[in-house]
C-alpha cells in the first residue's frame, strides 16, 4: 500500500512545485520592470534626417524645425506666432526685415549678409533665412539677434529645446538610477536611463509616477519613490538682447483734433471759416497727402501759408497722408510690397514736413486687404522711425477693432506711434443692408474699451462724427446720405419728425413714412449725442477727441467738447 501512495504524493508534489514555478514566472512577469526600449525617432514623428521635433517650455508642439549645415531653422510663420512677430518677409523684394526702433535691417533670402538703413552691415555664418519648396525658414541664431528665448538642440534624436519665458517650476532630484518610460508603468517602453543625481521637472503628479521632463528634453514617467528633494525653482531668464526704447513724441494736454477735408490746393483758403466757431481745438489735420502711385510718388496741397496761420491761431498741423484720394488704378498692395516704393513716399513726405514746418503725420490707410496686413504694419514701422529722428508727432487713423480686422495690429501701432485715433463712426454706412446709427453709443464704448486692450490709455484718441446719415427703405432696398448736423435738424423740422431719445443708441431718433411708402429715418447726431460720447471717453480716461470733419458741427457741439478737453 505504502509503495503506491508514494508515487502518487511525489507526482502531486511536483505538480505543485511547476505549478509554483509557473505562477513564479507569471508574477515576476507581470511585476518586473519592461526593458523595451521606445522608437525614439518614433516618439518624436522624425520623418528625415533635417526634420527636428520641438519642445516649447515643457510641451512638445505641432509645429517642426529643420536642421540644415548644422544650423537650426524654424518656419517664418512659427519664429512669429512662437518667438518674434516683427520679422517681415518682403516677399515681393525677396527679403527679411527687422524693424528696431532707430533703423531697418534687410537681409536678401539664401544670403548670410545684411545691411542696414544707417549704413551699417555684416555677414553670418550660415544663410539667414531660406526658402524650401514654398516654405521660409529663418536660422534661430540670427532669430536670437533680435529676440530673448534660449534653445538647445539635440542631434541624435533631433529635437530642440525652446524656453520663450521662465515661470516657477518644480524640480526634484533622481535618487537611484532609474529609467524614464514613455508612459506610467513598469511595463512601459524606456525613452532613456536618469542617472542618480539627474534633475527633472516635475510635471504632473500622480499616485505612483509622475510626469517629468529630463535634462535634454525627454518627456515622460518615473516612479515616484525615485524622486527627492522636490521643491520650486525660478530659472534666471536669458536676456541677450535688450530691444531698442521706442520712444513717443506725445503732448502733456488732451488731444482735440479736428479733420479738415482739403481737396486741393483752394480747399487751403477755407481755414479760418472752418475754424471760426471752434473752441478748444489745438490740432488741425488737413488731407493733404495722397500716394499717388505704386512706386511711392506722393501728390501735396501742403501749404506754408496755412501753417504759419494755423500756428498763429495757437494750432498744431498733423497733415494727412491717405491711399484713397489719388489715382484711381492706385494699387495699395503693390505700393506697400515693395521697400523702395514705401521709403519714397516716406522720405518725400517727411522732408516737405520739415520745410514746411509741419508738426505731425497723420497715416490715414483705409480697405486694405488682410493679405497686405503685415506689409501695412511694417509701412507704419518704417513711417515711425522717420518721424521720431524728425521730431514729429506720428498718428494713425484706424476703424473701430473689430475681429476682422486684426491685421492693423493695434498693439505694434501702440508701441511704434505716438497717438493711434480710433474712427469712432460708419456703424451703418452708404453700402449697409440696414439702415441704423452711424455711431451708437455701445459701438463707440466698445470700440474705446477693445482699443485699450491693445493700446495704452495715454495714446489713444477716438474721432467722433459730425454728420449723420438720413436713411430711406422702399421696396425692401435701402439708401442714405451722409449729411452735416445743421442740414439734419433742418431735414427733421422740415419733415414734423418728432424725435424722442434711445437710451441704447444714446441718440435722437426720429421716422416717418412718405406718402410712396418710403420709410424715412434718422438717428441724430446732436449736443446730446455727442456728450454721451465724450462721458465714455472721459471715464476710460484716453488721450483726447478728433472729429470727421469740420464744417459739419453745430457750434453748441464745441461746448460740449471744450468741457472734456479742459475737464
Amino acid at each position: 500500500m505504502k509503495q503506491k501512495v508514494l508515487p502518487a504524493i511525489f507526482i502531486i508534489v511536483l505538480i505543485l512545485v511547476i505549478g509554483g514555478i509557473y505562477a513564479g514566472q507569471i508574477v515576476y512577469q507581470h511585476y518586473s520592470y519592461s526593458s523595451e526600449r521606445a522608437d525614439l525617432n518614433d516618439y518624436f514623428d522624425i520623418t528625415d534626417a533635417e526634420d527636428t521635433a520641438i519642445i516649447l517650455g515643457n510641451e512638445r508642439i505641432e509645429e517642426r524645425a529643420r536642421l540644415i549645415d548644422g544650423f537650426y531653422y524654424m518656419d517664418f510663420a512659427s519664429v512669429q506666432k512662437y518667438l518674434n512677430d516683427r520679422f517681415y518677409y518682403g516677399i515681393a523684394d525677396n527679403t527679411l526685415i527687422y524693424t528696431t526702433a532707430t533703423k531697418i535691417i534687410t537681409a536678401e533670402i539664401g544670403s548670410n549678409s545684411w545691411t542696414d538703413s544707417e549704413g551699417g552691415s555684416g555677414s553670418e555664418d550660415y544663410v539667414i533665412a531660406r526658402n524650401e519648396g514654398d516654405t521660409l525658414y529663418l536660422a534661430l541664431e540670427y532669430v536670437r539677434k533680435y529676440t530673448n528665448f534660449f534653445y538647445q538642440g539635440f542631434g541624435e534624436y533631433n529635437h530642440i529645446q525652446l524656453t520663450t519665458s521662465w515661470p516657477e517650476e518644480t524640480v526634484a532630484t533622481i535618487n537611484k538610477n532609474t529609467q524614464l518610460r514613455l508612459r506610467g508603468g513598469v511595463k512601459s517602453e524606456i525613452l532613456e536611463d536618469l542617472l542618480k543625481g539627474d534633475t527633472v521637472v516635475v510635471l504632473e503628479e500622480l499616485e505612483n509616477w509622475s510626469k517629468v521632463k529630463s535634462a535634454d528634453s525627454y518627456i515622460g514617467y518615473v516612479e515616484n519613490r525615485r524622486l527627492s528633494d522636490i521643491k520650486t525653482s525660478t530659472p534666471s531668464p536669458v536676456n541677450d538682447y535688450v530691444e531698442e526704447e521706442y520712444t513717443s513724441i506725445t503732448r502733456d494736454h488732451k488731444i482735440n483734433l479736428g479733420f479738415h477735408s482739403v481737396a486741393g490746393a483752394g480747399g487751403n483758403d477755407t481755414l479760418l471759416s472752418g475754424i471760426e466757431n471752434t473752441k478748444g481745438l489745438n490740432v488741425i489735420a488737413p488731407t493733404w497727402y495722397n500716394i499717388a502711385s505704386e512706386d511711392g510718388s506722393i501728390r501735396s496741397f501742403a501749404s506754408s501759408s496755412y501753417v504759419k496761420t494755423a500756428h498763429d491761431k495757437g494750432l498744431e498741423v498733423w497733415a494727412v497722408v491717405d491711399n484713397f484720394n489719388g489715382d484711381s488704378e492706385f494699387s495699395t498692395s503693390e505700393f506697400l510690397s515693395h521697400a523702395s516704393n514705401r521709403q519714397n513716399a516716406i522720405d518725400q513726405i517727411v522732408a516737405e514736413a520739415l520745410s514746411l514746418g509741419i508738426d505731425g503725420i497723420n497715416l490715414d490707410f483705409e480697405m486694405i486687404a488682410s493679405a497686405d496686413g503685415q506689409s501695412f504694419v511694417e509701412f507704419v514701422r518704417e513711417f515711425s522711425i522717420a518721424c521720431r529722428k524728425s521730431g514729429l508727432v506720428f498718428s494713425i487713423d484706424n476703424y473701430v477693432p473689430m475681429h476682422f480686422n486684426d491685421y492693423y495690429d493695434l498693439e505694434e501701432q501702440g508701441i511704434v506711434a505716438d497717438y493711434v485715433i480710433i474712427m469712432g463712426y460708419d456703424e451703418h454706412y452708404a453700402g449697409s443692408a440696414e439702415a441704423g446709427s452711424v455711431a451708437s453709443l455701445t459701438y463707440v464704448e466698445n470700440g474705446i474699451i477693445n482699443t485699450l486692450k491693445e493700446v495704452d490709455a495715454s495714446k489713444v484718441i477716438n474721432a467722433l462724427p459730425f454728420y449723420t446719415r438720413i436713411w430711406h427703405t422702399s421696396g425692401g432696398k435701402v439708401s442714405s446720405e451722409a449729411v452735416g448736423m445743421q442740414t439734419a435738424k433742418e431735414y427733421v423740422a422740415n419733415h414734423g419728425i418728432e424725435m424722442t431719445w434711445d437710451a441704447d443708441c444714446g441718440q435722437n431718433y426720429g421716422e416717418f413714412t412718405s406718402s410712396d411708402g418710403t420709410l424715412n429715418q434718422i438717428w441724430m447726431e446732436d449736443a446730446e449725442s455727442i456728450r454721451a460720447k465724450l462721458t465714455a471717453m472721459k471715464s476710460n480716461g484716453i488721450a483726447g477727441v478728433a472729429a470727421w470733419r469740420l464744417g459739419y458741427e453745430t457750434p453748441d457741439i464745441w461746448d460740449e467738447i471744450a468741457e472734456f478737453v479742459n475737464g
